[in-house]
């Protein structure tokens, strides 16, 4: 067995939380516009990501005004389980923000809402970004949305329970699902195999799954839930629930929390991020554990991939060159290197890819982000495919595999 990974603090202190309160936006000109005097306001609505999200970006903000003092950014900060809830509300009410960090954004293409990103940056800015990451954020051979960071997933693995059981860290469907049965059945409140498929991130687990059987959520032009390939990883997360290899009740777990659990020592198996080596850090850095591949159906290589993006809504168009100015500051090495190793993520640039490439905490998830599927999130109908995962996959724990892709390709197909 791969022997435990002790990674140091080094800029991975991020505690994934996702429980921030927001401000709300304020002081913003009348229409969103520039002042009388030249001076301008942004909007800046972004997710949490940790306890440190909301610190982070102020500290952007603050030396950005010291460098733009015409200029003044406004924060507002919201959890991922209302974040496309508040952007909504706000682009219905006219109220869109200047700059947006999410994931979704091919629906705000197909609206005219939002700058090409060639507008709203330099030349060298836009040139410095990886060209696989930006042409995922392309719709029609343009792109409309800034990399923001990049992340892959791996398999932690709590190597003394596993060695309790008697097992070795998987690598298939099979060795995983005789692997969690074992490491469940010691008792006392352990949980072979960590699995979320509340509505925090119900997307994310069903691709580990559903791709690692060779099946996939569509691509740019259509979305394919219900099909043979994605029913053999639905089946399998069945056959892993009624083993009891589980935490109990997984159809209402959410992430978060349930790797707070897996840190506690508790669960054998569960699939993490590279911030989760920092939230381990710091709330049990005596766990003893390993970071693995994925297992899935045959053993062949896979992570989910996942990009993050910032983009610039048009509004009433007299803050493009604002926004540039914003953009051209945040991803300048001395800002966007500190701010993606405390939040303990993958860069999207060239240049600050080679710069952290000798990280030995961020090794095995650059290992594996060769093998990464992403989103297809330049499909109009990505959202309401996020949207149905989130509400629909739990119920695999009550209802058939057959039953929760159907419905779930019905509310896709239903906009």
């Amino acid at each position: 067995m791969k022997k435990s990974l002790r990674f140091g603090a080094v800029a991975l202190a991020a505690t994934a939380t996702l429980t921030l309160a927001s401000c709300g936006f304020g002081g913003s000109t009348e229409g969103g516009g520039g002042d009388a005097d030249g001076a301008s306001t942004l909007d800046l609505l972004v997710p949490s990501y940790s306890d440190a999200t909301k610190g982070l970006w102020e500290d952007v903000i603050s030396g950005f005004e010291k460098e733009n003092p015409d200029i003044t950014v406004n924060l507002e900060v919201q959890s991922w389980d209302n974040l496309e809830k508040v952007v909504s509300t706000k682009i219905q009410a006219g109220e869109a923000p200047d700059i947006y960090n999410g994931g979704p954004f091919a629906g705000f293409v197909g609206d005219e809402l939002l700058y090409p990103v060639e507008d709203v940056v330099s030349e060298d800015t836009y040139a410095d970004f990886q060209d696989a990451f930006l042409a995922n954020a392309e719709v029609d051979g343009t792109a409309y949305a800034l990399p923001l960071i990049a992340s892959a997933r791996a398999l932690f693995v709590n190597n003394a329970l596993l060695e309790q059981a008697g097992v070795e860290a998987p690598t298939t469907w099979d060795e995983l699902l005789d692997a969690a049965t074992k490491v469940s059945a010691l008792g006392g409140g352990v949980a072979g195999y960590g699995m979320p498929l509340g509505s925090e991130e119900a997307q994310a687990e069903a691709a580990v799954w559903l791709w690692g059987g060779g099946g996939s959520f569509g691509d740019a032009s259509e979305i394919t839930i219900d099909t043979p390939e994605n029913l053999a990883g639905a089946e399998q997360i069945k056959k892993m629930i009624d083993a009891g290899a589980t935490q109990a009740d997984p159809g209402s777990t959410q992430r978060s929390p349930l790797m707070d659990i897996f840190i506690q020592g508790k669960i054998g198996m569960q699939v993490g991020l590279p911030p989760t080596v920092g939230q381990i850090e710091e709330g049990n850095p005596e766990l003893d554990y390993s970071i693995v591949p994925i297992p899935t159906e045959d053993g062949s290589p896979f992570t989910l991939g996942v990009m993050d993006q910032l983009m610039a809504f048009e509004n009433d168009g007299d803050k493009q060159e604002a926004i540039t100015k914003f953009f051209d500051y945040y991803y300048s090495a001395d800002v966007y290197v500190p701010w993606v190793q405390a939040e303990g993520f993958l860069p999207v640039t060239k240049s600050d890819a080679e710069q952290l490439a000798g990280e030995e905490a961020l090794a095995p998830f650059l290992e594996v982000l060769p093998d990464a599927q992403f989103y297809p999130s330049t499909n109009p109908k990505w959202s309401a495919t996020d949207g149905a995962f989130k509400s629909l996959f739990g119920q695999l724990q009550t209802k058939s595999a057959q039953d929760v892709l159907t419905e779930i390709q019905a509310q896709v197909d239903a906009g």
